[in-house]
Formats: structure tokens, sequence, C-alpha cells
């Protein structure tokens, strides 16, 4: 007799499929049996444990954001100069763009397929944006910066991932990364 699964063994082994399946094909055709297959969990445990996809969704995106912020400000932190951080995004970027699985960012693929329909998503999305703008916006103010420079820099960085994820290449990082560099030059401390 195969041992019985808690429900929090569920739940992290529906997390981990969906988070995969969302990434590979997006949510609007991914189904919570599709998901339950993936995991090994009978999809009748799976609607018990996650309640719905719509709830799978949001859990996944909670977990996305906290990833990549963690990522993020693993990258960023341990650089001295807030204008050296500043460009450490963008080589995060780039990082992230060379890995296997990258699919383009979750939140804008998200918006992208529910934003317009689905509020909680929509909501969801404009938090991570505004999270990291203020990540990039404290950034801006700690090198005395224009606060200008923060909406650029978010912009340059949004546009980055939406180029690699539709080009399949790094370039859009380094490309990214130059122009926040002149940006910074020319309206850095001289």
């Amino acid at each position: 007799m195969p041992a019985v699964l808690s429900d929090v063994e569920c739940h992290r082994r529906l997390m981990a499929a969906a988070d995969d399946l969302f990434n590979r094909a997006g949510t609007t055709t991914v189904e919570l049996e599709d998901v339950a297959l993936r995991a090994g969990v009978p999809a009748g445990r799976a609607a018990s444990v996650v309640v719905s996809k719509d709830a799978l969704v949001e859990a996944v995106l909670r977990q996305q954001h906290d990833r990549w912020t963690g990522n993020l400000l693993r990258a960023v932190d341990p650089i001295d100069d807030p204008r050296d951080a500043l460009i450490g995004i963008f080589t995060f970027l780039e990082g992230w763009f060379a890995e296997d699985d990258f699919a383009g960012c979750v939140f804008i693929n998200a918006y992208g397929e529910l934003g317009r329909t689905n509020p909680r998503v929509l909501a969801m999305v404009r938090d991570h944006t505004r999270v990291f703008t203020g990540i990039v916006d404290d950034l801006v103010t700690s090198a005395g910066l224009p606060a200008m420079l923060t909406a650029s820099i978010v912009l340059l960085a949004e546009g980055a991932q939406v180029a690699a994820a539709t080009m399949g290449t790094v370039a859009p990082a380094r490309e990214a990364r130059t122009s926040a560099a002149m940006l910074i030059g020319l309206y850095g401390p001289q």
C-alpha cells in the first residue's frame, strides 16, 4: 500500500508542478487535472488541497514574486555602489534569461493571459511591479540620481524581459545594461 501524502506534501508537489507547467504552457491551457497528473496527486485530492485553479495560479504568482525578488536582492545587495547595483540588475536579468527554462516574466505572461479579466491577478501583477520599482527607486535615491531615472530603468528592465522571451536571446539584457549605464553616466554626480 503506497504511503498517504500529507496535505503539506500534496501542496508542495502541486505548486512545483503548476510552476513548471504554467511557465512552459501558460495558465489558461493548463487544467488542474494536468497539474495533479504531473504532481502524482489524485485529481480529487488536488482539488481539496488547492481549492481551485485560480487559487493555484495566485499561489504560484506569490511564490514566484518571493523567489524572483529574493534572487534579485541577493544579486544586488552585496554591491556597495548603488550605481553599480543598478547595473547589476541587468547582469541578474542576463543570468536569468540564460536559464534553460526561461519563458519570460511570469507576471507579464499572467497579465497577458488573465490580467484584463481577473482583478486578483491584475492586482498581483501590479504589486510585483510596484515592489520592483521600489527596489530600483531605493537604488536611484541612494546613488544621488534624479528620481526620473527610476521609471527609465524599470522600463529598460521590463522591456528586456519581453524582448528576451520573444527573441530567445540574452542580448536584450546586455543592451538594456548599456542603456542604463549611459543614463547613469549622463545624470550621475560628476
